[in-house]
């Protein structure tokens, strides 16, 4: 087991301008979607290399906006109505997935309507390229020690002592004396072992999600299938990890006493991910190769 660095939130300095680690990470995020982006646009008649600049454009719009919108209506909601002007304080942090994979949703349906192509064909498109975004977003909450794990006694090697959840640590000792087995301390402060949640969402939300989908969409597959098998994918991984992932302080469990408001968000994207792969498949239309319909 080791203890969480505590990493210096700055990356790079050059001068007076510093670059963050978190925003390095989307910088990073953003120029995979654009690589993969235009990559897969070589491979499609149907697709331009001039088109994936304003796609890239879109979707980035759509990650920020819909990313800080849907963290303030579905985590601080309270706050946002005793203040409205709380939605705008992005300097402050916030960002929720699910209110950016809406954002980048409606994104999406902009160009479709922009290049008048369906909205499905584009989604399958895009979808290939979102989980490397998600794989260095969650890298960067690792670093930044945020959106840790829940305690636990399991004793593998992998887990982490996070400095920064020393307040819920202290916590939880005066509500379970028995973690003092599990407790050490460092520099004056009782730290209890804790999943690496971020790692666990990178790996399968970002790599593991990341290889499937690549190779599902490198060959003809019905319209809606990615996107399907995208939904399904994070949506299962996102409620599997919330079982290891400390729920949010001002949240915690917020359905049938164990479900995170993770969980609840993640719920609908493995039903309607579901129903669309099955619908796709039965539909049986193809946007390129043999049985395209154009």
């Amino acid at each position: 087991m080791m203890t969480h660095p505590q990493y210096d939130p700055v990356a790079l300095s050059l001068g007076p301008v510093e670059v963050h680690w978190y925003g390095l990470m989307y910088l990073l995020a953003f120029a995979a979607a654009y690589g993969l982006a235009w990559y897969r646009s070589s491979k499609r008649d149907s697709w331009s290399t001039d088109m994936v600049s304003d796609l890239v454009f879109y979707g980035a719009l759509g990650v920020i906006l819909g990313g800080r919108v849907g963290y303030v209506l579905f985590y601080q909601f309270g706050e946002l109505l005793q203040n409205p002007a709380y939605l705008l304080k992005v300097w402050e942090g916030g960002m929720s997935f699910h209110g950016g994979f809406l954002g980048v949703m409606l994104g999406m349906w902009f160009f479709a309507r922009k290049y008048k192509k369906s909205a499905f064909e584009v989604f399958d498109f895009v979808v290939p390229c979102v989980p490397t975004g998600l794989l260095f977003g969650r890298i960067g909450n690792y670093i930044n020690g945020e959106l840790w794990g829940r305690v636990s006694d399991g004793g593998y090697n992998w887990l982490n002592y996070f400095p920064q959840a020393a307040a819920f640590d202290m916590q939880q000792l005066q509500a379970n004396p028995a973690l003092q087995e599990l407790m050490i301390e460092v520099n004056g402060q009782y730290l209890l072992p804790r999943h690496p949640s971020q790692l666990y969402e990178a790996f399968a939300e970002g790599f593991l999600l990341f290889i499937f989908l690549w190779w599902y969409s490198s060959k003809p597959r019905p319209r809606m299938a990615a996107t399907a098998i995208f939904l399904l994918g994070y949506g299962i991984s996102r409620f599997i990890i919330e079982f290891f992932r400390q729920p949010d302080a001002d949240q915690g469990f917020v359905l049938l006493g164990w479900m995170t408001k993770g969980q609840i968000l993640s719920a609908p994207m493995i039903i309607v991910g579901f129903i669309l792969l099955i619908y796709a498949y039965k539909r049986g239309i193809y946007d390129w190769g043999k049985q395209a319909a154009y």
